[in-house]
């Protein structure tokens, strides 16, 4: 019995490091924007990695073999959908019009499946809360919704206005939990010292007081305090 549950624990501990080692691999696009194709091998290699940590002797050998074989597969697979246009197509369908200068491609919702309740959920994820603000609505293979507002109803940006805009880049970490992150102040082109003084600007004495800090390529600073409390009123945050 003991030999079991070692032999379980052994085994559970190499297929976890052989499934990290094989999803890197393979590739974050997995864990990302999951096509039909990403699903199915996620849900095998979960099988697989799942059959092989319980199994017994010669299944695990028989699964891990599986495994190999799988991942083999897909990187396979993925070079041949880098260097094939039809094989992109094959694997990962195309996208699809669901609305087309402003009218409901019916034919494609039907194909999809999508209701038109389904589609006006997915609008408001994009924040257009009317049929009638869209120009133009693609389905995309990986299920996301990517959507083209009516001119009149695009949100207003700088070059509408002709104005000239300036990046402020990344922002950088430079405080995480009351730590200071002297390394990435460094990189910015900055010190403690300037820390200290735009702190001190705003009232904050402690850096530990801080939960967060950032500072983006303008040298402008946001500042999240420590909250001591980690419990909210009812619905505060949300719409419970």
């Amino acid at each position: 019995m003991d030999n079991q549950i070692l032999a379980t624990l052994f085994r559970g501990i190499v297929i976890y490091i052989a499934a990290l080692i094989l999803a890197r691999l393979m590739g974050r696009k997995l864990i990302s924007q999951m096509t039909f194709f990403d699903f199915v091998v996620g849900v095998s290699l979960g099988s697989l990695v799942a059959n092989f940590a319980i199994g017994s002797g010669s299944n695990s050998i028989n699964t891990g073999t599986a495994l190999l074989l799988l991942s083999f597969l897909v990187i396979a697979t993925d070079f041949l959908h880098i260097k094939s246009f039809i094989a992109r197509k094959l694997i990962d369908s195309e996208p699809v019009t669901v609305i087309d200068t402003g009218n409901i491609v019916q034919g494609n919702m039907k194909k999809l499946r999508l209701t038109v309740e389904e589609l006006t959920m997915k609008l408001r994820e994009k924040n257009i809360f009317s049929l009638a603000d869209v120009e133009f609505a693609i389905m995309e293979t990986d299920g996301e919704l990517s959507v083209l507002p009516k001119p009149d109803k695009a949100p207003l940006t700088p070059s509408h206005m002709n104005l000239k805009t300036s990046s402020t880049g990344l922002m950088k970490d430079i405080i995480i939990d009351g730590r200071v992150m002297e390394e990435n102040l460094a990189s910015a082109g900055l010190n403690v010292q300037w820390l200290q003084q735009q702190l001190g600007n705003k009232g904050i004495s402690d850096a530990a007081s801080i939960f967060y800090a950032g500072v983006d390529n303008s040298k402008q600073i946001y500042v999240s305090l420590k909250n001591s409390s980690n419990t909210e009123g009812h619905g505060k945050y949300g719409i419970e």
